[in-house]
């Protein structure tokens, strides 16, 4: 289960930055809308998303849609067949240490009608990352990213472009810290707890603050996480009966608990925090980022919109709305 890189530069530090997917109804969008862009997605074997993207009219490459990597990646295959060749070094931060890697410059990329410009991307290998490259927040910044579960489609765009926030039953509040968006009111078993999402990890990992808070210190199971450079970090198994997020509640939420590194460095070492990963997303319809309003928005699932207080297991329960 490989989970996200955080990266800073040797002697200049990258702004750390976390990404959205999220999806309005791509199925009934209107054609000829030029600002919008769909993308047909496909799932890696730990259900993330990997888009395809051109490099230099070269591709399709396959890249993962990691909104909890602060930078784009790109495998060192992709970046060997593309002639690049490292212009720098630097250090990147996984859930489970740091490393020092590669930089290459990347002159433009191509997902979709949309060209991103003038990367710096560091190098990993393809076997660590599971696919050819990352797509993080360096390429996804200042727009909205929508993740259509049900049609296993994403759009990227301006809001209004993207339907606004019609049918979505919960919108949350973020507040930004360095790039990211913070979900700073939920409850994890009555636990006040930061919350962000994070597409590029399988399960949901929670800091050592809320281990101690959950009371969890000695859970009854361990697991391996593993990093996209490689590296592993032991990571005790706890269940969470409710997470209440914004009005919504999911019950019986399975956390891996971890000193992971990507906490400290985006300061949420020191108070309970989550990364919400994509076994919770993918409960519902529709999930959407928008980091100009600083938003995330659900599109609950039909069950929980029928019975608002139906426990089905590691499910939506209800809206609160």
């Amino acid at each position: 289960m490989p989970f996200h890189p955080i990266f800073a530069a040797t002697g200049a530090a990258m702004l750390p930055l976390l990404g959205a997917y999220p999806v309005s109804a791509l199925q009934d969008a209107a054609p000829g809308v030029s600002q919008t862009e769909v993308v047909e997605v496909q799932k890696d074997l730990n259900l993330r998303m990997t888009v395809p993207v051109h490099i230099a009219d070269n591709g399709p490459f396959h890249f993962l849609i990691d909104t909890g990597a602060e930078r784009t990646v790109l495998s060192r295959d992709v970046a060997s067949q593309l002639k690049l060749t490292p212009v720098s070094k630097g250090t990147l931060i996984g859930i489970a240490g740091s490393q020092a890697v590669d930089i290459v410059d990347v002159d433009q990329i191509d997902l979709g009608r949309r060209s991103f410009y003038g990367l710096s991307a560091p190098l990993l290998d393809e076997a660590n990352i599971g696919a050819d490259g990352i797509i993080g927040l360096d390429s996804l910044q200042g727009q909205r990213v929508l993740l259509d579960f049900d049609h296993n489609r994403m759009a990227i765009g301006d809001a209004h472009d993207l339907g606004g926030n019609y049918g979505y039953e919960i919108v949350v509040r973020a507040r930004r810290q360095s790039g990211q968006l913070i979900m700073t009111n939920a409850l994890v078993d009555g636990v006040r707890t930061d919350v962000i999402i994070d597409t590029g990890a399988e399960t949901s990992i929670g800091n050592v603050a809320l281990q101690t808070a959950l009371r969890k210190r000695h859970p009854d199971m361990q697991t391996q996480l593993i990093s996209v450079t490689g590296q592993q970090i032991t990571a005790g198994v706890g269940m969470a009966r409710r997470l209440e997020l914004g009005g919504l509640t999911l019950t019986n939420t399975v956390i891996a608990f971890a000193a992971a590194p990507p906490f400290e460095k985006l300061g949420l070492d020191k108070r309970p925090a989550l990364l919400l990963g994509m076994t919770q997303l993918r409960l519902f319809h529709r999930v959407a980022i928008d980091f100009d309003s600083r938003k995330v928005m659900f599109d609950l699932p039909d069950d929980a919109m029928a019975s608002t207080r139906r426990n089905i297991g590691s499910r939506l329960l209800d809206t609160g709305y």
